[in-house]
């Protein structure tokens, strides 16, 4: 069972990796495009999360996951509680590209432009302000856009939205 992380599962996968491999998943990008009211801000202050946003022609750097195939059942468990809290993703297998020249079947979970939580086409002074202020019960929205951007950096994946964003948001911060 592959799973396509391109945000916190890139850094904390939450189940024992077998396989790990630069990807790229085609007609998508990340995007800070959906508003957490669980774990990275509240009902009251809605934070942002990165989903994967459906666009002609992008396409996404990320990294495939390969789960033991006899905890496959346990992690799909495990992954649809944590990221299918409030029904904003979608689950869906798609083919992703890896690396190393195999093309796989991954887990993925895209956002539900019809969902409430949906806020795509903020420009990025607006998910600066918003990024800078929330916090949820995984903590700060700040830490989650650090830890992104630190680990896609730490596997060559570097993303120009996310860069501008983290020196917005310290600035901002102070």
């Amino acid at each position: 069972m592959w799973v396509f992380g391109y945000g916190s599962l890139v850094w904390n996968p939450g189940f024992d990796v077998t396989e790990r491999v630069i990807a790229r998943l085609p007609e998508f990008h990340r995007s800070f495009c959906m508003r957490s009211v669980h774990h990275r801000g509240t009902d009251d202050n809605p934070g942002l999360v990165l989903a994967l946003d459906a666009a002609p022609g992008a396409l996404c750097h990320g990294v495939a996951l390969r789960a033991k195939p006899e905890e496959a059942e346990g992690v799909l468990a495990y992954l649809r509680e944590r990221e299918l809290v409030s029904s904003a993703y979608l689950e869906k297998r798609l083919e992703i590209a890896l690396d190393d020249g195999r093309h796989v079947e991954a887990l993925t979970y895209v956002v539900d432009a019809e969902h409430v939580q949906y806020c795509g086409g903020l420009d990025l002074e607006e998910q600066a302000q918003i990024i800078a202020r929330a916090v949820g019960g995984r903590g700060p929205n700040t830490e989650y856009l650090f830890n992104t951007t630190a680990h896609l950096k730490q596997l060559g994946i570097h993303d120009k939205e996310l860069d501008w964003l983290v020196r917005r948001v310290r600035h901002l911060c102070g």
